[in-house]
């Protein structure tokens, strides 16, 4: 049955008032279509739901239970009415957004904290992948925003840099090289590497590959992990070394050390989604996202000043 909420309006302000002179001019009506309304309403239900007399209205047994129903359901109207409006407007939803866990030294927090005061009423889904698994989640509409070391892309993923930073040896605090300010890579040369494996991310794999072959050696990878975090607690336990972007040496990670080394190569973030989202939500999201991290794209002028500085020769 299909009960209009304009005669909802009408027989709450009838009911209210007890009188339809008093509703008609409260709802800015003359009272016969207000009348007219009413009888309309009692016809589509098949009941009486006033008893009128010269004097007054009263509301009959079904005129009570209209009464209350009525006032919940046309709540009910206004709210998914609110609710479509902040969907529309990007304002409500759920973003499922994944991320690598260098994000976590890299601004995440902060993008995570800004989103939660412009987009109060959104749920976000945190998910820890790493980069190839994130590209193939947002091709396939399973994840809607993610943050990934640069990687190359398929058509149907939208990519942008975020921040680059130079790489920095990892090494156990107990190495050898641990006290110096800044180290060859070459003088790593017989060392065991701990790598990210090349399927969880082949082009950080590939770079540091090339950065040691540049420097007259293969590595000899005993370890190959699929989170960054897992590298350096590999390294803290002295099962090997490795190469990282700089943001790692902000992890607070006891038995380590990171340590400058002369090269070119840097490490470059990405935000990640699908091209052709039709989602205000997610558009509403990607602009927060550039907001958070204007003046640090790849290009600018604090990013070149990232690039160009060496890091820190030694963190604790």
């Amino acid at each position: 049955m299909d009960l209009e909420p304009r005669l909802l309006r009408y027989f709450i302000a009838v009911a209210e008032e007890r009188h339809f002179s008093r509703a008609a001019a409260r709802l800015h009506l003359s009272q016969p279509p207000l009348s007219y309304a009413i009888r309309q309403l009692e016809a589509t239900l098949g009941v009486r739901l006033l008893e009128r007399t010269s004097r007054h209205v009263a509301l009959t047994e079904a005129g009570r239970v209209l009464y209350r129903e009525a006032q919940a359901l046309l709540r009910q109207s206004e709210a998914i009415g609110t609710l479509v409006q902040r969907v529309d407007a990007g304002l409500r939803g759920r973003l499922r957004i994944g991320f690598v866990g260098s994000m976590l030294y890299r601004g995440l927090p902060d993008l995570l904290a800004a989103m939660r005061t412009a987009l109060p009423d959104v749920e976000h889904v945190l998910t820890e992948l790493n980069s190839h698994d994130q590209i193939e989640a947002v091709r396939r509409g399973e994840q809607d925003l993610g943050f990934i070391h640069a990687n190359p892309a398929p058509e149907e993923v939208q990519t942008l840099d975020l921040v680059a930073e130079p790489f920095v040896l990892c090494v156990p605090d107990t190495h050898r090289l641990a006290r110096r300010r800044r180290v060859s890579l070459q003088a790593l040369a017989d060392e065991d590497f701990i790598l990210f494996a090349r399927a969880a991310s082949p082009s950080y794999h590939e770079t540091v590959l090339s950065l040691c072959v540049t420097a007259g050696f293969h590595p000899a990878i005993r370890h190959e992990v699929r989170h960054w975090l897992s590298v350096a607690a590999l390294v803290s336990q002295g099962l090997g070394v490795s190469i990282v972007p700089a943001c790692l040496a902000r992890s607070g990670l006891a038995g380590t050390r990171f340590i400058a080394f002369d090269h070119q190569a840097r490490s470059v973030s990405q935000a990640i989604w699908p091209r052709d989202t039709d989602s205000p939500l997610l558009r509403t999201a990607v602009e927060l996202v550039r907001a958070q991290y204007a003046g640090r794209e790849q290009g600018g002028g604090r990013m070149r000043a990232m690039a160009s500085a060496a890091p820190p020769a030694s963190l604790p």
